[in-house]
């Protein structure tokens, strides 16, 4: 049973178990290990021919765990900053089923209550013995099933299920357990159970009505601490909306973890695997606890994305002292309850988007010790990657739920000077393919930019994303200042520049002649071929010839495209700006009603919230793949490539799946790291005939009126933070 993990909450177990592995490197004497039989065991269910929600459930626990160390592994090995860090064997979960402390439940017209099915469409399959709802959760559950069978007239305004076109209200189930303090009243159970019934918001009764429905329902749900109603949104595409109704019961419950407690609320996130996270933040306990600051006093931490504060409590009760953020003011209001409820004094909580957070504290030159970040399933966004650099903090530890993510943002934190040794994955959801991973980065001199080819002239250099070429105050670094890096003693300038945003290939001179001789023959010889992604399904080929206005000044250009690929509905594209102008093929391309995926400036919002949602896209598709020119020394025509970096790779993997990298890799379009002077095997059979140097547009030469691309993108775009909520359109 997977879920995409929402906004609302970070509430995971923290007790510490003896004898876990350390994330960075290091174990106890006595290592925990799993037993052969539990390695060995499969998990039979009557519903898993149907239901999608395990999708490992036909391999043995021992495969599933190779499989998800594979996965943490391929993803880290899209980028080469990451070649040396090694993957840890996955610790596995001592019990596979009956582990599961939340569900979300959908519920058919029909009345079933279960998930969708293995085709893909939205037909819900009944799931009354499943193998991985906690026994509470399976309870409530299977009450809840009977109810809407046969529902009483005083719950039935409830319990009627949603149906299009006959009517009905009730869309899904939320359900999630607590463990309560002290046993429940005039019982010795500790174990309750959160209840959220999601309605249809258009057709919801009464509150009043709902109100006296819920005090009905209650009494008929076993371990039911309380009922609540969230409203679904017609057009939404999330089940759970952003409005929480409490009916009867509680409105929130202590959940007790190790020796502190933090306080749950109706719809929040918990870790699906309690004793998994357990292990978790045992993990992050024992890397903050052993260091010993010089500064003499509390170690100093600050945690990032703190959700409702399972891991602030823990790190303030260990008298850390702590700072903790968290933009959701529900999850924040809990906190700072829980914290104030068991005495601990020495934890702030602050409400806000992580990215100004982290800017004010900056501003204030706040001293830390370490930082934690435990974000959603989208990642560190790149001003807050940026933010939490600047703060310069001796290490950070970095929880992980996507290891598409995680390896995208580890990969800019190696550019901003924080690297890791090794990953920790960890098995948080058996059966499913869903992995976390524990990090930890450590302060590191940043490393040099990758040379792909080097004369008395000229190096050529590899460029990653949320990277200005020359160094501008609102970015931490730059390509050139990693340049300082290079054992060379030239100070390179840079003969064109690219968008901060934009990868690929950056040309720089080693002395004002040489940048003068190539710009030359960069804009009477050259071209510079970027591949590109852009919204819907644009023409095979096209030229867009569009004057740009900048200041005052309109100017002449032309962007040329020709589509190589439909991706999940969108377009990949090999294209080739004449002009130079700022945001010329971002402007151009939107010109046309086929925006650049990523794109904040000139991009269609909902499809770039959903791109980076469920793809991990944080930025512009746009890659600097190619450059061709004719060597101003020699004459010989060059060919200099960049291979697609992980990032593009990885987003457009998981919204096409493989099929669309083979071909485009077969027609070599995604580059290939190399230089080289083209010959007749560089080519197609079908080309060579016609005397052309390559196949790359089958367009007429560029237009040497035109210079190349030399504007920095950032002049009037300053990094934004993002504020928008997480939403997906379907037609996406």
């Amino acid at each position: 049973m997977t879920g995409a993990k929402e906004r609302e909450g970070r509430n995971a177990a923290t007790a510490e178990k003896p004898g876990e592995r350390s994330a960075s490197g290091g174990s106890s004497p006595a290592a925990r290990t799993l037993s052969p039989e539990l390695l060995k065991s499969t998990i039979e269910c009557k519903h898993a021919a149907q239901c999608a929600g395990c999708p490992l459930i036909e391999h043995d626990y021992g495969q599933q765990l190779a499989l998800k160390r594979a996965r943490v592994a391929a993803a880290a090995a899209y980028y080469p900053a990451l070649e040396q860090i090694q993957t840890r064997p996955v610790e596995g979960a001592d019990t596979i089923t009956g582990y599961r402390t939340r569900a979300k439940l959908m519920v058919s017209p029909a009345g079933a209550i279960g998930l969708y099915n293995r085709s893909g469409h939205h037909e819900v399959v009944d799931i009354p013995t499943c193998r991985v709802l906690a026994p509470a959760l399976a309870d409530v559950a299977g009450a809840l099933r009977t109810l809407i069978a046969s529902p009483p007239a005083e719950a039935r305004p409830l319990l009627l299920p949603y149906d299009p076109v006959s009517g009905g209200v009730l869309r899904a189930v939320d359900l999630r357990e607590v463990r309560l303090p002290k046993p429940r009243e005039g019982t010795d159970d500790s174990v309750g159970v959160l209840v959220t019934l999601v309605l249809q918001r258009d057709r919801a009764p009464s509150r009043e009505d709902l109100r006296d429905a819920g005090r009905a329902l209650r009494p008929l749900l076993p371990k039911a601490l309380g009922v609540a109603v969230n409203f679904h949104d017609a057009e939404a595409p999330q089940i759970l909306g952003p409005e929480t109704l409490v009916l009867d019961g509680v409105t929130q419950a202590e959940d007790r973890i190790g020796e502190t407690f933090h306080i749950a609320s109706f719809g929040s996130f918990v870790q699906a695997h309690r004793d998994q996270a357990a292990r978790v933040h045992s993990a992050i306990l024992r890397e903050i606890l052993a260091l010993k600051p010089a500064h003499g006093g509390p170690t100093r931490v600050l945690d990032l994305y703190g959700g409702s504060g399972a891991i602030a409590l823990a790190l303030a009760h260990a008298k850390c002292k702590v700072t903790m953020v968290e933009s959701f003011p529900p999850a924040t209001t809990n906190a700072r309850a829980a914290a104030e409820s068991q005495g601990l004094t020495n934890i702030e909580v602050r409400t806000g988007d992580v990215a100004e957070v982290l800017s004010q504290l900056a501003a204030a030159k706040v001293e830390l010790d370490a930082v934690v970040m435990n974000p959603p399933r989208r990642g560190v966004s790149p001003a807050a990657r940026e933010a939490i650099a600047r703060l310069n903090a001796p290490f950070f530890v970095y929880v992980s739920c996507d290891p598409d993510t995680l390896a995208r943002d580890m990969d800019h934190f190696a550019r901003l000077g924080y690297s890791a040794g090794e990953l920790a994955p960890l098995d948080m959801i058996p059966l499913t393919e869903e992995v976390e991973t524990i990090t930890v980065l450590r302060k590191i001199v940043p490393a040099a930019p990758r040379i792909l080819y080097e004369d008395q002239d000229v190096y050529l250099v590899e460029k990653g994303p949320h990277e200005p070429v020359v160094q501008h105050p609102e970015y931490m670094s730059s390509l050139l200042a990693r340049c300082d890096m290079m054992p060379r003693g030239q100070k390179p300038r840079p003969i064109h520049l690219v968008d901060p945003g934009t990868s690929g290939l950056v040309l720089l001179a080693k002395s004002e002649a040489a940048r003068a001789v190539w710009t030359h023959a960069l804009i009477n010889s050259g071209r510079l071929i970027y591949l590109a992604a852009a919204k819907g399904v644009t023409p095979s080929k096209g030229a867009i010839t569009r004057d740009l206005r900048e200041g005052n000044r309109s100017f002449p250009a032309r962007t040329r495209y020709r589509r190589l690929a439909v991706a999940s509905g969108h377009s990949v594209l090999r294209v080739i700006p004449e002009g130079g102008r700022t945001h010329q093929i971002r402007r151009h391309l939107a010109a046309i009603g086929h925006p650049i995926l990523g794109d904040e400036r000139y991009g269609h919002v909902p499809t770039n919230r959903y791109f980076e949602e469920k793809h991990g896209l944080d930025r512009s598709f746009v890659h600097l793949v190619r450059i061709e020119i004719a060597h101003p020394r020699t004459g010989q025509h060059m060919i200099m490539e960049s291979t697609l970096p992980g990032d593009l790779r990885s987003a457009l993997l998981r919204a096409s799946g493989p099929s669309v990298l083979r071909f485009l890799e077969a027609k070599h379009a995604l580059g290939e790291g190399r230089v080289y002077t083209p010959g007749p095997d560089d080519m197609p059979a079908s080309r060579r005939a016609t005397g052309a140097t390559d196949d790359s547009l089958d367009m007429p030469p560029v237009s040497r009126r035109m210079p190349p691309a030399t504007v920095v993108d950032f002049v009037d775009e300053p990094p934004r933070t993002r504020r928008h909520p997480i939403t997906s359109p379907d037609e996406d």
